[in-house]
Order: C-alpha cells, then sequence, then structure tokens
C-alpha cells in the first residue's frame, strides 16, 4: 500500500471530522473560492473542487448553496489563507494550514495551543523541507477502466503514481499538476470524487502509544480552532 493509501486511510479517521466542525470549515473554502472566482462552478475550478470536496464529506446542498451565497454578502469578511509551523513533543512537527478573517487572533490562538501543550512555534519556512506538497486525486474504478493505460496518457499531466483498492483509485502528483491532472480526468469523462492538496512527511516517525497521547491533545486543539483548516505532522 503506497502513501497516498495510508494517506487516505489517516484522514478517514481525523479527530475534526465531526460535522459539527467540519461543515464550519469546508463552508469558508467555498465562501472564499467564490469570492475570488466568481460563483459559478462551471466558469470557477476552485470553487468546483470545494463544492465537490463538502459533497463527499456529505455536506447538505443547502449548506452548500449558503456558503456560494455568502460570497456575495457585503458584509463578508475577507478571508486570508495562512499557514504555520510549530513543534511538538517527542519530535513532532505540525504544518497547519488556516483560513482567518483576523490573522491576529489566529495567531494568538495558535501559538496559546502549542505553548500550552509543551510544544512551540516555528518561524515559517522551517519545515518546508521536511514536507512534500502533493496532489491528491480520487475517483471510483469501473470495469472499462485500463489502469495502465490510464497512467499512460496522465502522465503528461503531472501524475506521479496511480494506486487502486477496494474500487477507488487514487492519483499522485505534484501539486502544480493539480489543475491539469483535473482537467485531464474531466476531458476523459472520468468523475472525481475527492481532489486535494496534501503535505506529506517526507520522513515519517513512530511514537509510542502514551506519547501519542500527547499529540493527540495538542492536534484536538488545533483542529478544534475554527480557523484551522488542516493539520499536518511527521508520524508515521
Amino acid at each position: 500500500m503506497g502513501r497516498a493509501f495510508e494517506y487516505r486511510k489517516a484522514s478517514k479517521l481525523k479527530r475534526w471530522g465531526a460535522m459539527s466542525k467540519l461543515f464550519p470549515k469546508l463552508g469558508k473554502i467555498i465562501t472564499m473560492a467564490a469570492k475570488e472566482g466568481g460563483m459559478d462552478p462551471d466558469s470557477n475550478a476552485k470553487l468546483r473542487t470545494a463544492i465537490l470536496n463538502a459533497k463527499a464529506e456529505n455536506m447538505p446542498k443547502d449548506n452548500i448553496d449558503a456558503a456560494i451565497k455568502r460570497a456575495a454578502a457585503k458584509d463578508t469578511a475577507s478571508m486570508l489563507e495562512v499557514n504555520f509551523e510549530g513543534k511538538a513533543p517527542h519530535g513532532i512537527l505540525i504544518f497547519i494550514e488556516c483560513m482567518t478573517d483576523n490573522n491576529t487572533r489566529t495567531v494568538a490562538n495558535v501559538k496559546n495551543i502549542l505553548t500550552k501543550n509543551g510544544g512551540e512555534l516555528l518561524t515559517n519556512g522551517s519545515l518546508e523541507f521536511m514536507f512534500d506538497r502533493k496532489a491528491l486525486i480520487e475517483f471510483d474504478v469501473t470495469e472499462a477502466m485500463d489502469l495502465e493505460e490510464l497512467e499512460l496518457e496522465l502522465i503528461d499531466a503531472g501524475l506521479e503514481e496511480i494506486e487502486a483498492e477496494d474500487g477507488v483509485a487514487i492519483i499522485t502528483g505534484e501539486y502544480t499538476s493539480f489543475g491539469t491532472l483535473t482537467k485531464a480526468l474531466e476531458d476523459m469523462g472520468i468523475e472525481i470524487t475527492k481532489a486535494h492538496l496534501e503535505r506529506m512527511a517526507n520522513t515519517p516517525i513512530t511514537i509510542t502509544a502514551e506519547q501519542q497521547e500527547d499529540i493527540d491533545k495538542i492536534l484536538e486543539r488545533l483542529e478544534d480552532d475554527e480557523d484551522v483548516q488542516k493539520v499536518y505532522t511527521n508520524l508515521a
């Protein structure tokens, strides 16, 4: 099993998967995509992907429509995408992606969570080389598909690897190939079920169950924060 499927398995078990936390985060992404590129998903690829991922998490259509409409509201605050890098106990590194309308608040919250739980906030750029940024795209495998042939057709679009398991295929490529890969699949008539830019640790490390409890406390508090979108670690 490759890194993409290991990531997918871990992603399904993320602590902030509860609907009460997940839907507002997905809504922010949809609203920001609509504000940036327009409210029509047919002409706004970023919005189209945001809606796709929201549907994959069973976000109701009414919630999706409401998030799109918020982009047109005059009182909707401008959102900013910001990243933070930190260190947790036991040699665990943390990369935090946020979306916020108040950067001062978000910096204070992230720093407070880390320092109160035995971690520290690092200078941005400290961990960039520790994580590979990848495009991960999922779709269902049909009987008519020839994955070897599909792999050859997608190489020019930026494909690095294609894996399949339990009727699901995951395509991995460099993050810069996200657009070309999704377009290539759409042109082939393949329905994408999920598409993300993810960060994968170059050198994952293993810790004990007791040490994991310390890390879980930090991750849970970070993921509970309304401004935090995703948290990546170098945990195996």
